[in-house]
């Protein structure tokens, strides 16, 4: 059975991830601030939940305890937690980088011995092509137009963070996800975007990647991106 935990699943893309992934047998630990968010959500899709607040620590080495009480081991981590800070102060810029990129390496780092116990480890983390240099500066991309600065500077971390995880461990398939644009409570000032259901596809084609799948990628479901 395929272990898997999602970072940020009580609703949006990682929900829709964790109900495609159960589908198609992944045994799912659904993570989620709120307990009984959490709990709701799971229970929805038949997962397991567990308390996990990517921006403190005692809670995501609790959660990861949790996991490896349970299962000994993990195969996928989905790194889906995130906001989106539409001002530009201090204060928002630490909850930006605190959720969307220190968050990744406190999962990460709390995860590592699970993820080297698995036959074929799989990290996924959705970046965003708002924080490609190529995007932004490209008048025909939408990315052009968003005034996203603590986003998009947040999302280039990530997917940086991805690639220098990847060159570390070798035995372990790192690679950064543009998701598409999505219709989710984080998108809903903009009104734009498709269907849950479609992005987390893309989400899930990664997660279920074999052993000769790739490592140190940005890419979305067109394949790899330039950033």
């Amino acid at each position: 059975m395929t272990v898997t935990l999602i970072t940020g699943a009580n609703k949006g893309i990682g929900f829709e991830t964790a109900r495609q992934l159960v589908q198609l047998g992944h045994t799912v630990y659904l993570g989620a601030r709120d307990v009984e968010r959490g709990g709701k959500a799971a229970a929805e899709i038949g997962v397991r939940s567990v308390q996990l607040d990517v921006t403190d620590d005692a809670s995501v080495g609790s959660a990861l305890a949790e996991v490896g009480a349970a299962e000994d081991h993990l195969d996928v981590l989905v790194h889906n937690a995130g906001v989106l800070e539409t001002g530009l102060d201090g204060p928002a810029a630490l909850r930006s980088f605190d959720t969307n990129a220190v968050g990744i390496v406190r999962v990460t780092e709390a995860a590592l011995p699970l993820l080297r116990r698995s036959s074929s480890p799989n990290v996924v983390v959705l970046s965003s092509s708002a924080g490609s240099f190529w995007a932004v500066t490209n008048p025909e991309r939408a990315e052009f137009g968003l005034p996203l600065a603590l986003y998009s500077a947040s999302k280039a971390a990530a997917t940086m963070l991805t690639l220098q995880y990847a060159k570390a461990h070798p035995g372990i398939r790192f690679n950064a996800l543009e998701p598409g644009p999505t219709a989710t409570d984080m998108t809903a000032a903009f009104g734009i975007g498709r269907p849950v259901e479609e992005s987390a596809r893309v989400v899930v084609r990664l997660a279920t990647q074999g052993p000769d799948g790739p490592t140190g990628t940005f890419q979305d479901e067109a394949g790899a991106l330039p950033w």
